[in-house]
């Protein structure tokens, strides 16, 4: 029975409340805090009306807070004040370290699902959070960084794959195929702003103990999903995961993240690109300062919203090729959700359900001692065997097949 403090109330913070508030027996208490406390309040009451329609179901306690997760004494305030167990991350990439700060300073273990990034530039590294390493060990406690699907769940795929399937991994391909539809002319499926400088980064791949850089999405080419997705395109981009696996699995010689866009949402980037509003530098507009990226995701959908809009499924996998037994092996582990049954378990589209369900899962391995270490740790660490049975599940059934 524990208590977690949960910071930030977006779309994929929604989908952590639901599904720790369906897992009573492990958080037998939580905290929602955000810097707008009624995005809170909102997603407990829509907790508690799902909940009323079974009535074996128990809740667990369930409160908010109010908190500016930039703010370390703030944060380490609303710790002292709620005592958790654990600190689980999902608001901004920006605020990873203050609140990480908050969490040494109170003794606290915390969890992420994004790593770092600086808000003055689209650079994605866990540089920052590994240099946190000593001090964790040092005060007892635990961080357990990218506990979401990629990074987090394919992080696990690969780990799996290297435990029960692999004496060595020759190439690592992790593939993010969204084949879901929101009808919308333009809209991000996670926050607008993280979005959209991902996409919009150089591309970044590893081979052979190298980095190649690439062109924003210069790099493409079709494959092809299972149960009935069928053919996609798929553009390379750099994603944190890489950095890690490449480092915990040194027999990896090329490892790649691949990603599909449609058309549409591409024409509509070009666009924005082209006229300025995807800048993250600051202009000035009738005297004040403004970053173009940030009031183009004010003035984007809301990711939260797309829930009942968004029809189709989603596919992660990892394509992966290497030796057992010194015979050559190809292999793909994956899992499909669907949009619709997202929405109707937690009231939300599936980007955010399979971010927030591995969230949920990671809290859950750390929380009844599956997992646990002293200092900064990346999924792909732990023995994967207990996360990918908790997949099964909590709603991210994973298959797997030999090519």
């Amino acid at each position: 029975m524990s208590k977690v403090l949960i910071v930030g109330a977006g779309g994929v913070g929604q989908v952590v409340a639901h599904k720790c508030a369906q897992v009573a027996d492990v958080f037998s208490e939580i905290v929602l805090a955000s810097r707008t406390e009624s995005k809170c309040q909102a997603i407990l009451q829509q907790i508690t009306e799902l909940a009323a329609a079974d009535s074996a179901r128990t809740l667990p306690k369930m409160s908010t807070a109010q908190v500016d997760a930039d703010d370390v004494a703030r944060m380490t305030a609303l710790i002292q004040r709620e005592k958790p167990d654990l600190v689980l991350n999902v608001a901004l990439p920006y605020q990873d370290l203050p609140i990480m700060d908050a969490c040494l300073a109170t003794g606290v273990d915390y969890l992420d699902t994004a790593n770092y990034e600086p808000p003055e530039e689209a650079r994605f590294s866990y540089t920052w959070q590994w240099e946190y390493q000593q001090r964790f060990r040092d005060a007892g406690i635990m961080a357990l960084l990218g506990s979401g699907f990629d990074p987090g769940v394919t992080n696990v795929f690969t780990a799996w794959a290297m435990k029960h399937h692999f004496d060595e991994i020759d190439t690592l391909d992790i593939i993010d195929c969204n084949a879901g539809d929101h009808g919308m002319p333009f809209a991000t499926n996670f926050n607008p702003e993280i979005n959209i400088r991902e996409v919009t980064a150089r591309g970044r791949y590893y081979q052979d103990g190298e980095w190649v850089e690439t062109e924003p999405l210069s790099e493409s080419r079709s494959y092809d999903f299972p149960d009935g997705i069928g053919s996609r395109k798929i553009y390379l981009m750099f994603h944190e995961e890489l950095e890690s696996l490449v480092k915990h699995f040194p027999s990896i010689k090329k490892a790649r993240f691949w990603m599909t866009f449609s058309d549409n949402y591409l024409k509509h980037l070009e666009v924005l690109q082209n006229v300025g509003m995807t800048r993250i530098d600051p202009v000035e507009y009738q005297g004040q300062q403004v970053i173009p990226l940030q009031f183009l995701k004010a003035v984007l959908p809301d990711p939260a919203s797309l829930g009942p809009l968004t029809k189709g499924r989603t596919c992660i996998g990892c394509h992966i090729t290497g030796t057992k037994d010194g015979k050559p092996r190809e292999y793909y582990i994956y899992n499909i959700c669907s949009h619709e049954a997202a929405y109707q378990e937690v009231r939300s589209q599936a980007i955010s359900y399979t971010t927030g369900v591995p969230a949920m899962i990671g809290a859950k391995m750390m929380l009844t001692g599956a997992w646990k270490g002293q200092g900064v740790f990346n999924m792909e660490e732990f023995d994967p065997d207990p996360f990918m049975e908790a997949l099964n599940q909590h709603g991210l059934p994973w298959h797997e097949k030999f090519l």
